[in-house]
């Protein structure tokens, strides 16, 4: 491998953010933020102390040769209010923050907004409020006016799509909401602070300012492996609205003072366009002088046209977020360097005259701490290849001035509290002890000759483990493959070796004993409730297709906390070559802990991260698309829809489905809220009912809770169809037996059994799997 250097006067440095790593959240006068409330106070404080262990990091920065260093300021600590008071302590923390790094050659770059809102502007709106962009103006001046004497490069915001889309739409980030509106309207009021701000530092005297955008190449799965692969239309206008949703939606707004036009429409429809004034989009478009460009893993999409709006993506209505076929980091992100090779080709094109800077990039990776060290050698290679990808697209033209690796040390990773592992120096965050892992020498080395070696890093090898064993190689695979039979003592040795050397397995050392162990397991989390049809279809036809491939198959069942540790154990353990997995009808954590075991996992029903394992769903949304649509055509005017329980996926695409077909013949949703079974029907359709004397149909998202709306009915002395009619979903034996019998869409039971079994043949023999989602069937009946 040739060596690989960078242009002279490259920028190498770390990035981190304030709540992520400073602690003393009430310390020194510091206001709470959104983020303190929405965790709870679980894990801001005290996080890894920076506040008060600043000037340890800083000398771990310049031991490491670091020239630069991306932190930000927490709005909080200056203006507690988000306006008004200022709080000198707080300003106080950052003039001391940028002497020592200026005393230790190191580059200061300011970031004003890395999420953490003050949570008064919260209470005052947020950032659907327009205020809250002038208020971000102030703040700016006043962190300016203290330390712009000494802070050359600025930026004003770190991923507003994060910060209004994850925080607003999905509501999995601060400020927890769930509100397409409201993201399309925080989203624009965050451009809008940017404009002002970035006026702001201007009217300072800042030398260089600009923003961070966390970009990703929207690809097809015909591009993952082909770039100039022949791509179907549909799929090709479904890759270009999550680009418009993803990336344009601000590219252009900051670098061209512009709107994409195709996103117009789209806001109007779920925002209005009332947000957007006058003059708005000349302040967003002032010339930045640096683009942030954080890059972690890339998109893929195709068309899916039942498939309802991932919460995220506002109107991306028919568009499916498929699985890459790749490795991934611990957080279950694709590894694809190549892909930022993809986005800075793209900017060069696209914006050629904007000088570019990498301002996040890195991974989440499971560290084991051994008595010689952090032998991180997967992140070591994930940044390795990216830096490449980086050379190239240097060598193709791309204006990129520096590289500031995520993240300096382990922190607070947002929703995911201490578990995330991002960073390059590791922290016990019991007693905050910090230690540098392999991959922080690795980089010092790498800043050193200003580029990458010749040679890769070598991760511990079986040969290794043998050595420091006294074992043979034979002797380890066997250890590692979970073999009970090696003798105790010489097993022990193995293990301490394994730690001591913080050794991961590869395919080889697991597969030395058996190539292969023909074996599945089958697991089962019940009660499904009502889905005893669906799990006997399962069970069977799974087994015996299965069963015909040669595999032998393990039933296991997953009902309680030691079996989910039992199955994880035995995965791991690659006792078995993959698994069909059937979850819980509630909150599941067993799909993402299988799938981070590197066995290939096929599940039952769309998981909510659609890409973490390939699966087999059915068209929910189209069903319930199709079930309306059949109330609609009967003259049926005032449709209730009883709906629950809401954290279950296919009850939320079966709603969304029920509500696009509305909207589309401008009608007003009526809705109430249920459990599992027939009393919650009851009860929310007597809701219904109370609220609509003149309501005429309801659609309920299950045949129990349809069946619990006829009894409200009876009770009401109102006639099925004739005064009410009533459409269920998923044709369970009683639907056919009720009176009178109900109308409902019916769940290919036996084709999803074959599907997963299909499914998993093909994941085992190393093909490309994306989600199956099967077609529903309306089935008429008399209740309608």
């Amino acid at each position: 491998m040739r060596t690989a250097l960078f242009p002279e006067g490259f920028i190498w440095g770390v990035s981190t953010s304030a709540f992520q790593i400073e602690g003393a959240t009430d310390r020194d006068g510091r206001g709470p933020s959104i983020w303190d409330a929405f965790a709870g106070g679980r894990y801001g404080d005290p996080a890894c102390d920076h506040y008060l262990r600043h000037a340890e990091d800083v000398r771990l920065m310049r031991d490491l040769g670091i020239a630069a260093y991306r932190f930000s300021v927490s709005w909080p600590r200056v203006l507690p209010e988000g306006h008004g008071r200022v709080n000198g302590p707080g300003l106080d923390f950052y003039d001391r923050l940028v002497d020592e790094l200026l005393a230790a050659g190191i580059a200061p770059y300011a970031t004003l907004y890395h999420w953490d809102l003050p949570q008064a502007l919260q209470d005052a709106g947020g950032w659907t409020a327009r205020d809250t962009a002038r208020h971000f103006a102030d703040y700016a001046r006043v962190v300016h006016d203290r330390i712009g004497d000494r802070v050359d490069t600025w930026f004003t915001f770190n991923e507003p799509w994060v910060a209004a889309f994850l925080g607003h739409a999905s509501g999995v980030h601060a400020p927890g909401l769930r509100s397409a509106a409201d993201a399309f309207v925080g989203a624009h009021h965050m451009l809008l602070a940017h404009g002002l701000g970035l006026e702001a530092l201007r009217a300072g005297g800042a030398a260089k300012a600009g923003i961070v955008l966390n970009l990703s190449p929207v690809l097809t799965p015909a591009q993952l492996g082909d770039m100039s692969a022949d791509v179907p239309e549909e799929d090709a206008e479904a890759a270009a609205r999550i680009d418009t949703l993803h990336n344009r939606q601000f590219l252009e707004p900051v670098l061209r003072g512009r709107y994409p036009a195709e996103l117009l429409p789209l806001i109007e429809r779920i925002a209005g366009l009332g947000h957007i004034r006058d003059g708005d989009l000349g302040l967003i478009g002032r010339p930045v002088d640096l683009l942030g460009v954080n890059y972690y893993t890339p998109i893929t999409v195709q068309a899916q046209p039942s498939a309802a709006a991932d919460p995220a993506f506002p109107g991306s209505e028919g568009v499916l977020f498929s699985s890459v076929p790749t490795a991934v980091t611990a957080m279950g992100w694709p590894i694809m360097p190549n892909g930022l090779s993809l986005v800075l080709r793209r900017l060069s094109e696209d914006y050629p005259e904007t000088e570019l800077m990498i301002t996040e990039n890195g991974a989440d990776f499971e560290d084991v701490v051994t008595g010689d060290g952090i032998h991180d050698v997967d992140r070591i290679s994930f940044v390795e290849e990216h830096l490449r990808a980086l050379r190239t697209s240097i060598d193709e033209g791309a204006r990129v001035r520096g590289y500031l690796l995520w993240s300096l040390l382990d922190c607070v990773e947002w929703a995911d509290g201490y578990r995330r592992k991002f960073g390059i120096v590791h922290v016990d965050f019991t007693t905050q002890r910090r230690l540098l892992k392999d991959s922080a020498l690795w980089y010092r080395d790498v800043i050193k000759r200003n580029g990458l070696g010749s040679q890769r890093p070598k991760r511990p090898t079986l040969e290794t483990v043998a050595a420091r064993a006294g074992a043979s190689r034979a002797t380890v695979s066997r250890v590692v493959n979970g073999d009970t039979r090696v003798n105790p003592d010489v097993r022990a040795a193995v293990l301490r070796a394994v730690q001591e050397l913080g050794y991961v397995p590869n395919a080889a050392a697991r597969s030395l004993v058996t190539r292969r162990t023909d074996s599945v397991a089958l697991v089962l989390s019940v009660p499904r409730h009502g889905g005893e049809a669906l799990t006997s279809a399962v069970v069977q036809y799974v087994t015996s297709v299965l069963e015909g491939a040669g595999k032998q198959i393990t039933l296991m069942l997953a009902d309680t906390a030691e079996s989910h540790r039992r199955i994880i154990r035995h995965v791991e353990a690659r006792q078995v070559d993959g698994v069909v997995l059937v979850p819980p009808d509630g909150p599941d954590t067993l799909t993402e802990r299988l799938a981070r075991t590197g066995v290939p996992v096929v599940l039952l029903g769309k998981p909510v991260i659609a890409s973490l394992v390939p699966h087999v769903d059915v068209d929910n949304a189209g069903g319930a698309r199709a079930a309306t649509r059949h109330l609609l055509d009967r003259g049926r005017r005032r449709i209730g829809v009883i709906c629950g329980p809401m954290d279950l996926v296919a009850v939320q695409d079966r709603l969304n489905g029920h509500l696009a077909t509305l909207h589309e013949d401008g009608l007003r949703p009526a809705i109430a809220l249920a459990g599992l079974d027939g009393a919650s029907g009851a009860a929310a359709a007597r809701e219904l009912l109370s609220g609509d004397r003149d309501l005429d149909a309801v659609f309920a998202t299950s045949d129990e809770l349809a069946i619990g709306a006829m009894e409200t009915a009876r009770e009401k002395g109102l006639r099925v169809p004739q005064d009410l009619a009533v459409v269920g979903f998923g044709d369970i034996h009683a639907a056919s037996c009720t009176t009178p019998p109900l109308t409902t869409v019916r769940v290919p039971a036996a084709d999803q059994a074959l599907a997963l079994a299909r499914l998993l043949l093909s994941r085992l023999e190393g093909r490309h799997t994306s989600p199956v989602v099967l077609p529903t069937r309306l089935v008429v009946r008399a209740t309608t």
